[in-house]
């Protein structure tokens, strides 16, 4: 078994953590569609967790962090995005734009959805409204572009065949799963929108970097110096806390962002200890999950088309993330 991971320590985590992911995730769905309520909750919570796990999967795939090969790694990654729901895009794609926003230090986006929103005023007041209701319209946005971009654009007509086959195999699991059970059809659509706030909270208070919305792999503008300083000062570790050891994995560890971005090789049962290795015990960068809670609620519909991401006042300042407007719309699942 160690000779399958990268890391000789990983063989132990990453089995449990897969196992749980690939397992629980049918598990939490047949839990949906049960009579008790009890299980109908406990399968909502399952069905989050396994889904938010696939997702960060296919970040540490991307990075190759956990098997030996990138094969491995790839057909994992492949794995990982059906479950999710990202399969719309390649594996390849999703490693390409996320590798970009390690080595040029900036969100390079596919979508540039202000510029969208901002030239169909009916389209923005339905979004802004629906974000008013907690509704993450924008990330849904994003998602559908992955899907119409291959019909919209000569460019990447080579995804047609793909996007189709990949819809029809998730609308034919739709229909089964509504045959099966209405209420399990239900349940899942809500953990699922759940599962997009999760990874919508993470993405949009771990960086103050630039976004450029760029489709080909085009470099984005020279226009000032991103080395390893701007990298840290620009990337926050929104942690529930440093020793919540539990509640850190429902991320995966994905909070300790500025460990991941020191080392990001190193796989996501090494961060905690990676990030005290690294960093004080009072670092500015780390900003808890109870300290942005606010700012996500109150920023909700300003983010969506704000110019700049806010500012986090110093350590000890109190309700020092309340400016913290955040970023939007910058998921590494909507990679084209």
């Amino acid at each position: 078994m160690p000779a399958l991971f990268r890391h000789a320590d990983g063989a132990l985590p990453n089995t449990l953590a897969l196992a749980v992911t690939v397992l629980g995730w049918p598990a939490g769905i047949w839990m949906l569609g049960q009579s008790a309520w009890w299980l109908n909750a406990a399968g909502v919570l399952l069905v989050v967790l396994t889904v938010t796990w696939s997702a960060y999967f296919i970040h540490e795939f991307a990075h190759q962090a956990i098997f030996r090969t990138p094969q491995a790694n790839e057909r994992w990654g492949v794995l990982m995005s059906w479950i999710n729901g990202s399969a719309y895009a390649s594996f390849d794609d999703l490693r390409r734009k996320h590798m970009r926003h390690h080595v040029e230090r900036a969100d390079v986006i596919t979508f540039d959805h202000q510029a969208f929103l901002r030239a169909r005023p009916l389209v923005r007041r339905v979004v802004l409204a629906l974000e008013w209701l907690h509704i993450p319209a924008v990330e849904f946005l994003m998602r559908g572009f992955v899907i119409a971009l291959p019909f919209m654009d000569e460019r990447k007509k080579a995804a047609r065949g793909r996007v189709i086959g990949v819809a029809v195999v998730r609308f034919s699991a739709w229909a089964l799963l509504a045959w099966w059970s209405l209420k399990a059809l239900v349940l899942y659509a809500l953990a699922y929108l759940l599962f997009v706030h999760l990874l919508r909270f993470a993405d949009c208070f771990q960086h103050t970097y630039d976004a450029y919305p760029i489709l080909d792999d085009k470099p984005i503008p020279q226009d000032k110096l991103r080395d390893r300083a701007y990298e840290q000062a620009n990337t926050y570790s929104d942690v529930v806390g440093l020793d919540a050891k539990w509640l850190n994995l429902v991320w995966l560890n994905f909070g300790f962002h500025n460990a991941h971005h020191e080392r990001p090789v190193a796989p996501w049962y090494q961060l905690p200890a990676l990030h005290r290795q690294l960093y004080a015990d009072k670092s500015p960068q780390v900003v808890t999950v109870g300290e942005l809670l606010r700012a996500y609620h109150r920023h909700r519909v300003t983010r969506v088309l704000a110019k700049d991401y806010g500012q986090v006042l110093p350590p000890g300042t109190p309700h020092r993330a309340d400016g913290f407007i955040g970023a939007v719309g910058v998921s590494f699942l909507t990679a084209v």
